[in-house]
């Protein structure tokens, strides 16, 4: 188990408290504008299912894994349906989805093994699907409270997906709405499969 899985695994209560009432709705309607509806989405890195029960709820078809023992379970009681116990290394899932949501999870991903992961869940989507993502704003691999962070700018993204078989054919800043939390940025960034 790696120090950030421990990290989830020892304060999931926290975790959840801090972030299941947290405002989305920029996020989601960057993600909403460029799938189908319904959708099958891939929730990528669940934590407390937040995300996913919103598209439940929007009447999209959600498929949910986190690496977290914890946040699976908390996730599939908030849900109602099972949530898998995966990391992004073990996925195998070919042409299953019309989308992935991967919110505040890919930045636990070494730069070194982005583009592997990225490949991951290009294969997970049938054609011409798409793929959110947020990172931490900034060019840095760093480790705080245990847990391992990735950050990108959109010049560095860009650079990184040159390594994939997806095009960048979105990117927005957000500000952090989290308290005290005023002077971060997050990438948001939306892939498609296919060179542009």
């Amino acid at each position: 188990m790696t120090s950030t899985q421990k990290y989830y695994e020892k304060n999931a209560k926290k975790f959840i408290e801090e972030t299941l009432d947290k405002a989305m709705h920029l996020q989601y309607a960057l993600f909403e504008k460029h799938i189908p509806k319904p959708s099958s989405i891939l929730d990528a890195g669940c934590g407390s299912g937040r995300d996913s029960l919103y598209f439940k709820n929007k009447g999209h078809k959600v498929t949910a894994f986190d690496n977290s023992q914890q946040m699976c379970d908390f996730a599939a009681r908030l849900l109602g349906q099972e949530v898998l116990h995966l990391g992004f290394k073990e996925l195998d899932f070919k042409k299953s989805f019309d989308a992935v949501w991967a919110s505040a999870s890919l930045l636990h991903i070494s730069k070194q093994q982005m583009p592997e992961i990225l490949q991951k869940l290009g294969s997970a989507l049938k054609d011409r699907g798409t793929v959110y993502a947020s990172f931490k704003y900034g060019n840095n691999e760093f480790i705080k409270e245990g847990r391992f962070f990735n950050a990108y700018t959109e010049e560095s993204f860009t650079e990184l997906i040159k390594q994939t078989s997806f095009t960048c054919i979105e990117t927005v800043i957000i500000p952090d709405t989290r308290p005290h939390r005023e002077d971060e940025s997050w990438l948001n960034v939306i892939l498609t499969i296919g060179k542009s």
